[in-house]
């Protein structure tokens, strides 16, 4: 049997001869991240269930946000044989070299959640957000909300050099571009923590006149989004009021500070994306068409008019 990788984040390597494996016989290996966030570990849940769901044997690996690890583990999983592998990539540059590992091996890799910088021939598909149109629903909601009032917004960006980071930053750059009274004013990385979120804001608090210059907060994730409102009640603001919190990935806890009325809005970015994965892989192997190399996940914006609890109880049984 021929092996096939999946990639959380970006998708991997087409053009590559399979044997006539069902997608419900699969030995799949998952190459995640880490936990760093909620909606991380609700991926990891969502993914095992959909194996579950379909009779794929899944092995996990956890690289504790580290991209030599995750290296290791796609070798490892070259080595054991697997008929595919998922990646999410903790970075998007460097994959060149274990990628053309597995393609030699005749196994297949399909990114998830998040993208890479690596020739499209290395993988099959990517099943992945539009992660600069997150950014710039976030920013659009900004726009909308503030008008013609000044507005100095600090950013709280994700890991450096990952894809998420880079196009959040650059979607929500886009959407402001033009309103000269919406600026940026302090970015730096929460590295996608709630404990490195709320650090950061309080420094940007402190730098900016106890945050009393702050009209807003741009979160790339609500873990970060989450830390950093501790941060801005501490410093004895309102969170929502004084600050507004707008931040990305609908995880169940953003819903409770948004009923508390701490926080503005928040862009969904769906747990499921080993589903649509599990999907197109079954449907190459039986007709051998190649997916495309992009299959988009919607981006929806939820406000406190969406019925904030409602949500997050129809959330939080998914493993945040």
């Amino acid at each position: 049997m021929r092996s096939l990788i999946l990639l959380a984040g970006t998708a991997v390597a087409a053009g590559l001869v399979l044997s006539s494996v069902s997608a419900n016989a699969m030995t799949v290996g998952f190459s995640q991240i880490g936990s760093e966030s909620g909606w991380r570990a609700a991926e990891t849940s969502v993914t095992k269930q959909e194996a579950e769901k379909r009779g794929i044997d899944l092995k996990f690996a956890d690289a504790q946000q580290k991209q030599e690890n995750q290296i290791k583990a796609i070798r490892s999983f070259i080595a054991q044989g697997v008929d595919a592998i998922l990646l999410a990539p903790v970075v998007a540059t460097g994959w060149d070299s274990v990628l053309e590992e597995a393609k030699e091996a005749d196994i297949p890799v399909v990114l998830l959640d998040r993208q890479i910088d690596a020739p499209e021939d290395l993988y099959l598909t990517a099943v992945t957000s539009d992660q600069t149109y997150e950014g710039k629903v976030a920013g659009d909601w900004l726009v909308k909300d503030v008008g013609d009032k000044e507005c100095n917004v600090v950013e709280l960006q994700g890991t450096t050099g990952s894809s998420p980071a880079i196009n959040r930053k650059k979607g929500f750059e886009q959407a402001i571009a033009g309103h000269d009274n919406i600026k940026i004013v302090r970015s730096q990385t929460g590295d996608f923590t709630r404990t490195k979120g709320k650090e950061v804001m309080e420094s940007f608090i402190k730098a900016e006149d106890g945050g009393k210059n702050i009209c807003a907060l741009y979160a790339h994730n609500d873990d970060m989004a989450v830390g950093a409102i501790q941060a801005i009640k501490e410093a004895g603001l309102k969170p929502g009021t004084d600050i507004k919190v707008v931040s990305i990935d609908a995880v169940p806890d953003i819903f409770q500070a948004m009923a508390n009325g701490e926080a503005n809005a928040t862009v969904e970015l769906t747990p499921n994306m080993a589903g649509p994965a599990f999907d197109a892989l079954d449907a190459y192997l039986k007709d051998k068409k190649e997916p495309a190399k992009w299959i988009q996940t919607e981006s929806k914006l939820y406000t406190p008019a969406d019925e904030p609890m409602k949500v997050y109880e129809e959330k939080k049984g998914l493993g945040y």
